[in-house]
């Protein structure tokens, strides 16, 4: 199932940067980012709450809110930096250059969680690096 959320994943952040890009039209970065944040907070606590899975919360610990307060907040930063970056960049430009984050991710999986890394993986994140270098230039 993983391989279907990956690739729902993928569908919906290309989705994401071309209404980012018509939505962002005349306004702040700053102010767009906002307005898609509290639309992200009702859908995710919407879930949350028709699932059931609020029970959950009774489950959580220090050290998860620490990492997941850790993780908001870089996603709020990668957020404003990518908005900031569509405010006057092409999205053709700015969505791969976006994209390094699958190569950095899979280098701070590696250093970090220690996860292993075959041949097949740094070859293709090497391949998304050089592609987003030649979208650089």
């Amino acid at each position: 199932m993983w391989k279907l959320y990956a690739v729902l994943s993928a569908v919906f952040a290309a989705a994401t940067a071309i209404l980012a890009k018509i939505g962002i039209k005349g306004i702040n970065g700053n102010v767009a980012t906002a307005i898609r944040t509290i639309v992200i907070l009702f859908i995710a606590w919407g879930i949350v709450l028709a699932s059931g899975e609020i029970r959950e919360l009774k489950s959580i610990t220090k050290n998860n809110l620490i990492f997941l307060a850790l993780s908001g907040i870089a996603t709020g930063l990668s957020w404003i930096f990518y908005f900031k970056a569509l405010e006057t960049g092409n999205v053709s430009k700015v969505a791969p250059i976006d994209k390094l984050s699958v190569a950095i991710a899979l280098g701070l999986a590696f250093l970090i969680l220690k996860e292993p890394i075959d041949a097949k993986t740094l070859i293709g994140a090497g391949l998304v690096v050089a592609g987003s270098i030649i979208i650089i230039l």
